[in-house]
């Protein structure tokens, strides 16, 4: 069975580059636009992974991941931000943030921590 991931950002552009990205690479890919939306299909799928935008309309990525750890929903997540310094020492509460990524980011680097993370 593939693993999937669980892509969330604003950005149409950087949601359809880590679909392709991903996919190629063999796993399942499904995607949200803002944290609500996010929160919304984590209740129908089970994740291995969520990479996730830390500005996003409605709920941060951050808010997500706190909803997350109080509802004892356990799913690795690896940030991506153009504001890395300023949220570092935010996110290293989050015992579910694995990585901060600064965008932009480099594709084969993204690759190589999913499989660090999730094989």
């Amino acid at each position: 069975m593939k693993k999937r991931i669980l892509v969330v950002d604003d950005q149409a552009g950087i949601r359809l580059l880590l679909t392709d990205l991903l996919t190629s690479e063999g796993y399942q890919v499904s995607t949200a636009s803002t944290g609500k939306e996010a929160l919304e299909i984590i209740q129908l799928y089970f994740f291995s992974l969520i990479i996730m935008d830390y500005r996003l309309p409605i709920f941060t990525g951050v808010e997500v991941v706190q909803k997350l750890e109080k509802d004892n929903i356990k799913i690795p997540t690896i940030l991506i931000s153009g504001l890395e310094e300023s949220i570092r020492e935010e996110v290293e509460r989050q015992r579910l943030v694995k990585a901060v990524v600064l965008k932009p980011f480099d594709v084969q680097e993204m690759v190589k921590r999913v499989r660090s993370l999730i094989g």
